[in-house]
């Protein structure tokens, strides 16, 4: 059985306010939109590292100034960029993320992309972790400066059997890790996603790691219910109820309440002309029971856009077993919105602000949860990512 949800305590901590700031990373460069106390007028500033592709800015929350940014630079290559001094000035890392060169004669692994951020356990002040594309993990332990791989994960013998093969099998962008979460409680507790593959768990900082992936549908494989291979698009683990995971999915929408081992569906919920598919999925700050979707249409041939070109939020205050639709601002026909796996995201002000970038380069908010939407920005590059600092 489950254990009991973590809540905080009414009066227990002082919600946030003031100033709300998206990280915006974008197809050609990273953006800044700060908004006014009453998050009403917004300012955008940028870009960073124009021409370059930025797959994810994140401020490091325990210091509140270190950014890094995960970017693709024409002339360097994937890399990571950090800053101090919230955004004054940026210096690549000293040694980005990398693969070891192979033995003459062999292939090797070769990153293609850095492609997901997350700072480290609240006790390691230093710690950061990379995923990247082909699949990989990599960890910082000096603010990232310099990287190392988590060679559990990298050159774990089953690596290549659990992501269905190097690349011959990936999907439509490449294969990638992402989803890293860290467990508050334990930093040696960790869960990864890969697209293809799956959720992995590892209690041991990444020396060892195990699929969790029973009860989540793989439709593309033989296989039913396989250990392994399925398509995770997003992985968030609640940080006030940590044994409490959500999944959006190649494959639908579940969630998994640990100990136990088998997550649930619980995108069976939703309306069946609209289906469970998509890339993001968003946790209200203070509630385990509330999160947020963006669906796609999930048809035949993938068309990873609105369905019917009516673009919607979905939110469930009751960990998925109801869902409300939230369109009201959004166009009501001919809104084609595609949003990606990192591109939607929460603030902590009462109420919550959600945000959403898509790949038309437009950013929207729903300033009271969600139930009313307006655009903030528009005419940026294809969003790849929007974080709340």
């Amino acid at each position: 059985m489950a254990r009991k949800l973590n809540r905080p305590r009414k009066g227990a901590s002082r919600t946030p306010s003031g100033i709300v700031t998206l990280l915006i990373g974008t197809r050609k460069g990273a953006f800044v939109l700060k908004s006014d106390r009453a998050r009403r007028a917004w300012t955008l500033a940028g870009p960073h590292f124009l021409g370059h592709i930025v797959n994810h800015v994140v401020l490091d929350p325990r210091d509140g100034k270190t950014l890094l940014c995960a970017a693709r630079a024409g002339h360097l290559g994937p890399t990571v960029f950090r800053s101090t001094d919230a955004g004054r000035s940026w210096k690549e890392a000293q040694r980005p993320p990398a693969f070891p060169k192979a033995a003459p004669g062999a292939k090797g692994l070769v990153v293609e992309h850095v492609f997901w951020l997350t700072p480290g356990h609240a006790a390691e002040p230093g710690v950061w972790y990379a995923g990247v594309s082909p699949p990989g993990l990599f960890r910082s332990e000096d603010g990232g400066l310099t990287w190392e791989g988590v060679e559990g994960f990298n050159a774990h013998p089953l690596r290549k059997t659990w992501l269905l093969g190097e690349q011959e099998q990936t999907t439509p962008d490449g294969a990638i890790l992402h989803s890293i979460n860290v467990d508050p409680r334990d930093s040696r507790h960790l869960y990864i996603a890969n697209s293809p593959g799956g959720t992995f768990e590892s209690q041991d900082r990444g020396a060892s790691w195990r699929p969790l992936n029973r009860g989540v549908a793989a439709d593309f494989l033989p296989v039913k219910d396989p250990e392994y291979g399925q398509d995770a698009h997003c992985v968030r683990l609640h940080p006030l109820a940590p044994d409490r995971l959500y999944q959006q999915n190649h494959c639908g929408l579940y969630r998994l309440d640990r100990p136990g081992e088998k997550w649930e569906r619980i995108g069976e919920a939703m309306p069946k002309a609209i289906g469970d598919i998509g890339f993001p999925v968003v946790l209200h700050p203070r509630d385990p029971e509330t999160l947020w979707v963006f669906p796609m249409d999930g048809g035949t041939v993938w068309p990873r856009v609105s369905p019917g070109g009516k673009p919607a939020a979905y939110v469930s205050r009751n960990g998925g077993r109801t869902w409300k639709r939230q369109d009201e601002g959004l166009p009501a026909k001919q809104g084609w919105f595609t949003v990606k796996r990192q591109a939607m995201c929460a603030d902590a002000r009462d109420p919550v602000g959600v945000y959403f970038g898509t790949t038309g380069g437009e950013v929207w908010m729903g300033a009271s949860e969600g139930e009313r939407w307006s655009c903030i920005a528009r005419h940026l590059p294809e969003i790849y990512s929007v974080e709340a600092a």
